[in-house]
């Protein structure tokens, strides 16, 4: 009956995309990090990715892992997932959906938490074992914050710019 196209991209795929494409503004030579976060009514509320606050060049700051104390890159940058909560602009996190593409450290779990945002979807967990991510997950599941690991379609999606 219907001549609906049937190869549209799921919500899933949709946001995580977003979240991905976030993750490709983060200057951070090692690791780059995205996040969306969504309302239940599937309306982005805010994007965010790893880097250095506003007002802070990434010219004039470390992107190292190591070095001379505070000149590293941990000590300045802002994390994907906090970048995307203080860039929202319109009120209430509640019940939102953040997706990102990896899972958050207890820091930034602590203000997922307190943001009200009620459910994660993460690409990769590829710090599963370390301290902050074990915290972060017995924080989030103590809070009941639901979350759950993106399952790739194995679709590939080329945008040309």
């Amino acid at each position: 009956m219907s001549d609906k196209r049937q190869d549209y991209i799921s919500w899933d795929e949709y946001f995580m995309g977003v979240a991905m494409l976030s993750a490709m503004r983060s200057k951070d030579p090692h690791t780059q990090v995205g996040a969306c976060i969504v309302s239940d009514d599937h309306k982005i509320l805010s994007m965010g990715y790893n880097g250095f606050p506003m007002g802070c060049s990434d010219d004039d700051f470390p992107w190292c892992r190591e070095g001379e104390p505070y000149d590293n890159k941990y000590f300045y940058t802002t994390h994907s997932e906090l970048n995307a909560i203080l860039n929202y602009r319109g009120g209430s996190l509640e019940g939102a959906t953040l997706y990102v593409s990896l899972f958050p450290c207890n820091e930034c779990a602590k203000a997922i938490i307190q943001s009200g945002i009620r459910r994660i979807v993460y690409d990769q967990d590829k710090y599963e074992h370390t301290p902050a991510v074990m915290a972060s997950k017995r924080m989030l599941r103590a809070a009941g914050v639901e979350f759950y690991k993106y399952e790739h379609t194995g679709r590939e999606i080329t945008i040309s710019l």
